[in-house]
């Protein structure tokens, strides 16, 4: 049987450089995550950290199957009344179904852009995928049953833990002489 969705932890950790019209930010920046017009969550406002402000607020959201994007939304509030500080989107294949397990923790940093589309500083996050499988640490660990046979990890070193290894993929398709 197929899920209809899955549920996403998301904790908004920081953000660095943020700016509104090339000026620091001086208070009050917050985050709105969404998946669609009428799924979203808001962190508390950071009355203190100006430009480099600090949540570490975790939200829940429920993420629907046909789901392709988590928009994080910097706004900071002033006396004249909320201003877009940046946007940025998560595709949600960088955390399901990519080079590490779904249900592991994983911190993602990403780009904001401005309502011009300009650079706008950095927002750093990190989420979890809740599925109805097995913890990771325990399936990697041998608890969940043998982590070979569910083809999970690879042996390092000799060991027999199986742990799990994340890396980067490396095309060198390239021709020797194109690069110089």
């Amino acid at each position: 049987m197929e899920t209809k969705s899955r549920t996403l932890e998301i904790t908004v950790l920081s953000a660095e450089d943020l700016r509104i019209d090339n000026k620091p930010v001086k208070k009050n920046a917050y985050v709105v995550v969404s998946v669609d017009p009428f799924n979203n969550r808001a962190t508390k406002v950071d009355g203190e950290g100006g430009s480099y402000p600090s949540w570490n607020d975790k939200l829940v959201v429920e993420i629907p199957s046909q789901t392709r994007f988590v928009t994080l939304l910097v706004k900071c509030k002033g006396s004249r009344g909320e201003k877009t500080v940046g946007l940025a989107r998560i595709p949600v294949t960088d955390f399901v179904g990519g080079y590490s397990p779904a249900a592991c923790l994983q911190f993602l940093s990403y780009r904001l852009r401005d309502p011009k589309g300009l650079k706008n500083g950095i927002i750093n996050v990190s989420l979890r995928v809740k599925e109805p499988l097995q913890d990771c640490s325990s399936q990697a660990a041998g608890g969940g049953g043998n982590a070979a046979a569910t083809g999970l990890g690879i042996p390092i070193d000799g060991r027999r833990d199986y742990g799990v290894v994340t890396g980067i993929p490396i095309w060198t398709g390239y021709p020797s002489n194109s690069l110089y």
